[in-house]
């Protein structure tokens, strides 16, 4: 028998820096301006720390493939877990498409083309199962493709910050200059723009570090390397993201800013390029490169996050609460299933894309909508699991405990209620945003989709309760 790969505490640390490092989200998180470093500092503070700790303590106390659904059952029962399973494994797929949508703009922007929509099909088909088939390895066996993505994310970010501050140094001057201190204070109104609304975008960079739990087969030493992995990957991933998101802040004018996502990354970095002044030729090649290795942590995305995804869903399914579908592990004991219903869900997405396309010029909204909803989806799988570290340190309090999250009673809540208040309010304001009939009426289609989403998890509850 093939001797299994390990994943070294060097590994783990990549692994976890490109789980939380999502270089497309760094863009619309420039676009707050000079406010976004204090929403930065609060939310690391606030949600990023204590939700890394709170990780490190339940994945080292009850490592299990299960994750996080495994904790929240022990706490609160199948019922709640199987909420856990259903919202943290149907946003993936969505992802996956959003990805390969980008994918195509990406590749159109490089080479300044208009693809056949047959093509773009095509593309994105061969995006979506090229990861699907990385998904069907251990991350042991996929460890070469996360480390080698990371390093991209690591090089990619690093050089728009560096290439930012050196247009300041070059021109003497900001695009978005700090005149006072008030220019640094949080917005803290209704403002969808640049306060509280914004605060979803930012949390879905933090998330992530509860994969790292499922890696337990797959390191020598889990107990010990999964706090060390989450500490300094969580140092390093705040690092990049506060300095690529600087350099856009200060070489980019805050209309350019605002008009940032992942599907126009190749304008911005050409904007980041001319601004410090390389030529045409060379511009057209560094974009051209940088594009690619952009795509390429697409793929790294997928390979790092599929793992702790597709065991969760496989575990639930092993339980009750998912599909049987779900259960089917190849011989590495891979979710070979749960890839493959993936990889089937985002194709239909696509493929659904192409044919609005066809019958409407108006896809992009449309696709926006799916890719929302599996944000929302995302942030909602998260809120259980920081009432049932509460709960699991009451009912389980003889239990060893490899590593604790530090601090006396008092301040153990403060670190499992603030981030759960903090998921809250990013779910609120996602679905109702300044909370104006306009937006609701423009969100229609958004909260039918989180409805029709709640009506399939509670179905799924209901199995799970009379089956018990």
């Amino acid at each position: 028998m093939e001797k299994k790969k390990k994943f070294r505490l060097f590994d783990a640390i990549l692994g976890t820096v490109c789980l939380t490092l999502v270089c497309e989200s760094v863009m619309p998180t420039a676009a707050i301006g000079n406010t976004q470093y204090a929403w930065w500092i609060l939310l690391l503070i606030g949600f990023c720390l204590p939700y890394g700790m709170i990780t490190a303590e339940l994945g080292t106390t009850y490592p299990s493939e299960g994750g996080m659904y495994d904790w929240v059952k022990r706490a609160f029962g199948p019922k709640w877990a199987g909420r856990v399973a259903w919202n943290y494994w149907v946003n993936f797929p969505l992802w996956i498409a959003s990805l390969a949508v980008a994918v195509t703009d990406i590749i159109c922007g490089m080479f300044n083309v208009e693809l056949n929509i047959w093509l773009i099909l095509l593309i994105q088909l061969a995006y979506i199962w090229l990861v699907t088939f990385l998904s069907t390895k251990r991350i042991g066996e996929s460890k070469g493709v996360v480390n080698l993505g990371t390093a991209f994310k690591v090089f990619l970010l690093l050089g728009i910050g560096i290439l930012g501050i050196y247009t300041v140094i070059k021109t003497g001057e900001s695009a978005n200059p700090i005149t006072s201190f008030k220019d640094l204070i949080p917005d803290f109104s209704l403002n969808i723009d640049t306060g509280l609304p914004f605060i979803s975008i930012i949390l879905f960079n933090f998330m992530g570090f509860e994969v790292v739990g499922t890696w337990v087969d797959d390191m020598d030493n889990p107990k010990k390397d999964i706090p060390k992995a989450l500490i300094f990957g969580g140092l390093l991933m705040a690092i990049f993201y506060i300095l690529p998101a600087t350099g856009f802040n200060i070489a980019l004018s805050p209309d350019v800013v605002g008009e940032m996502d992942p599907e126009n990354v190749v304008e911005v970095l050409t904007a980041l390029f001319a601004a410090v002044g390389i030529g045409a030729s060379a511009l057209k090649v560094l974009v051209i490169i940088a594009g690619f290795m952009f795509i390429y942590t697409f793929i790294a995305n997928i390979a790092s996050w599929s793992f702790g995804v597709n065991s969760v869903a496989k575990y639930a399914a092993d339980d009750g609460s998912m599909p049987k579908m779900f259960s089917k592990t190849n011989e590495e004991g891979v979710a070979v299933n749960g890839a493959i219903i993936n990889g089937v869900v985002a194709s239909l997405i696509v493929i659904g894309g192409v044919v609005a396309s066809l019958i409407s010029e108006d896809f992009e909204a449309g696709f926006s909508l799916f890719f929302c909803l599996s944000w929302i989806t995302l942030l909602v799988g998260y809120i259980p699991m920081f009432m049932a570290f509460l709960k699991l340190r009451k009912t389980d309090a003889n239990v060893e405990r490899p590593y604790k999250v530090p601090g006396g009673k008092f301040m153990i809540k403060v670190a499992a209620i603030v981030p759960f208040i903090i998921l809250i309010l990013g779910v609120v304001f996602t679905l109702f945003g300044d909370f104006s009939l306009e937006y609701i009426q423009d969100n229609i289609p958004l909260l039918a989709g989180v409805v029709l989403s709640f009506i399939i998890e509670e179905i799924l509850v209901a199995r799970i309760k009379s089956k018990k």
